[in-house]
């Protein structure tokens, strides 16, 4: 009984199922397999194009994140640094969606190539790549200097490497003093930082440069001050201790003022008429201030605005906050809240600079104010741009940077095949001079370094040797040493400024080395290390036909002698169009 009772149980069973896969229930269909249409996307989240990463360690580690997506399915994903694997994955949660994180834990100081490889089943490859850099730890410029910002796409203070407090948000202004970018304000916006990395004591001073907006017309531009404790937010006002330097509307202009406070009192720096600056020529402008035990003062472009005596000098009870570019949170009682100016290059100190020594961070960090004759001036801090006219230079090949420099950020670094070229528009005259830093490289074992000449017309592209104007400065192997040479073209003939051994210079050394040319209407002289190596006597310098000046190659117009590029480091880069003194050369120097 129990048998047939089971039965008819198993057919119940099986008629309930086939009823129940044809009423609300999808029946089993097969189902073709899918073609394999696309090759994977690939997505690098990190690091991102053009990254720099600023840290004082030599190595670091970094987090590589990427994203593999495919129609079908994922076969294998292949990471690669600098052409050498560091990662390879083929077992995935997901096969069609891959989203992977890995740290990698030796990134050197310099430029990085990063290439994520993914592969499907149907063999497709799919390469995406990043250029990325580890900047060289920054040294600091200038005696006592203890806080630095430079503003190149964020906002790092980089002799202690802390990031700043953003609040609200404010931007990069897309052009800078020196290097690649400045900070650009934004309504309810500015930065803050611990005053714990600035060493503060008796002396202090601050220097930057400054394009002023005059909306909003008064804001808050460095501020070192105590809470103003009962007061609302809005209204803090508390000076007796620390500083603030802010701007204020005068008939049209605005004026910086300063205010220092000594512990129970404090003192206004205010220099009328001097200390104002005209929004309306939209210039950069550098601001700086000192303040020590008997006195403040304010300079604009490096001369004194004003000088007032300090009693007791400054008191930094409760300041433990910097402000910048607003008087926000600690000085903004009466409406000296954001700027929407633009700053770069910002500086701080833990003494009073003098007025020469505010007077030299102008010359070293100012191409807006050339010297007197000066046409031309190439720093190398990550752009091959000439800071006097703000002009790019033409890339030849793939030119690079040293991730090292005599002065600044960087350095210029010579590639195969590769050099820099400008239009000579500006840069001749009836004297010329160059000066420069340069690291030799003795392979290849000779090179064009600076070379203003004219096509040698009928001869091929690589075989150019018209010396008959303009002229060539170049090295060769000297016994092991780079002899560096000069050659001026007259008009008919050319003169050779070859200095022997005295213009030798050793690569063994691994040094920089300054090296200087002068020519007038009656001489050329050679100088190395501010040393004079070689004078010769000229009728002169003709510049027809010298349309291009070559900058680290004797290329296009000096290879014949097989002068091509040159794959050592040159710094500083400067052109005049007058003869410079052996004494200017020094001081450049």
């Amino acid at each position: 009984m129990k048998k047939i009772k089971f039965s008819y149980l198993n057919v119940f069973i099986f008629l309930l199922a086939f009823i129940s896969c044809n009423e609300g229930i999808d029946p089993l269909t097969q189902v073709a397999a899918e073609l394999d249409a696309t090759a994977p996307v690939v997505k690098i989240l990190y690091p991102t194009e053009g990254l720099k990463l600023k840290v004082n360690e030599q190595i670091i580690p970094i987090d590589i994140k990427f994203e593999v997506t495919d129609d079908i399915e994922v076969g294998s994903i292949l990471v690669k640094m600098d052409g050498t694997e560091i990662g390879y994955f083929t077992d995935f949660k997901d096969y069609r969606r891959v989203l992977n994180e890995f740290t990698y834990n030796n990134v050197t100081t310099g430029p990085h190539v990063l290439e994520v490889i993914a592969l499907d089943l149907d063999g497709k490859t799919t390469i995406s790549k990043v250029n990325f850099e580890k900047a060289p730890p920054y040294l600091p410029l200038f005696s006592n200097e203890v806080a630095f910002w430079a503003f190149d796409g964020d906002y790092t203070e980089l002799i202690s490497v802390t990031k700043s407090t953003v609040v609200g948000v404010p931007g990069f202004a897309g052009e800078a003093v020196v290097g690649t970018n400045s900070y650009a304000g934004a309504a309810d916006s500015y930065l803050t930082l611990s005053t714990s990395t600035l060493s503060l004591g008796n002396e202090f001073s601050a220097s930057f440069w400054y394009k002023v907006n005059a909306s909003p017309d008064r804001a808050g531009v460095l501020v070192i001050g105590p809470k103003d404790d009962g007061k609302a937010d809005d209204q803090q006002n508390n000076r007796k201790n620390g500083f603030r330097l802010f701007r204020e509307n005068a008939g049209g202009k605005q004026r910086f003022k300063l205010n220092v406070g000594n512990g129970t009192s404090d003192t206004w720096v205010d220099g009328g008429v001097a200390a104002d600056i005209d929004p309306a020529t939209n210039d950069w402008v550098h601001l700086s201030f000192t303040i020590s035990s008997t006195e403040a003062v304010v300079y604009i472009n490096g001369q004194m605005a004003k000088q007032v005596t300090l009693v007791g000098g400054v008191d930094w009870t409760g300041c433990d906050i910097l402000s910048i570019m607003s008087g926000s949170p600690r000085f903004n009682g009466w409406n000296h809240k954001y700027d929407n100016s633009s700053m770069d290059d910002l500086r701080m100190f833990n003494k009073a600079l003098t007025q020469t020594e505010i007077q030299n961070i102008i010359g070293v960090t100012n191409p807006y104010g050339p010297a007197v004759g000066e046409t031309l001036y190439m720093p190398f801090n990550d752009n091959y741009s000439n800071l006097v006219t703000g002009a790019l230079a033409t890339k030849v090949g793939n030119p690079a940077y040293a991730n090292e420099s005599k002065k600044g950020s960087n350095a210029y670094a010579g590639a195969t095949d590769s050099y820099l070229t400008f239009p000579t528009t500006g840069l001749q005259g009836e004297s010329f001079s160059a000066t420069m830093w340069y690291k030799v490289n003795a392979t290849p074992d000779r090179a064009g370094l600076l070379v203003m000449g004219p096509l040698e017309v009928g001869n091929p592209a690589d075989n150019q040797n018209n010396r008959t104007s303009g002229f060539r400065l170049f090295r060769e192997n000297a016994g092991g040493k780079q002899r560096i040479k000069l050659n001026v073209g007259t008009g008919s003939s050319d003169v050779w400024v070859d200095g022997g051994s005295a213009a030798d210079v050793d690569p063994t050394a691994n040094e920089w080395a300054h090296v200087a040319f002068t020519i007038s209407p009656t001489k050329a002289i050679v100088y190395i290390n501010g040393e004079l190596v070689k004078e010769s006597a000229i009728s002169g310098v003709d510049w027809t036909g010298c349309d291009i000046v070559s900058i680290m190659s004797g290329s296009p117009r000096f290879n014949g002698w097989n002068h091509k590029e040159d794959l050592s480091f040159l710094d500083e880069l400067h052109f005049f169009n007058k003869v410079l003194t052996q004494q200017e050369i020094k001081d450049i120097m």
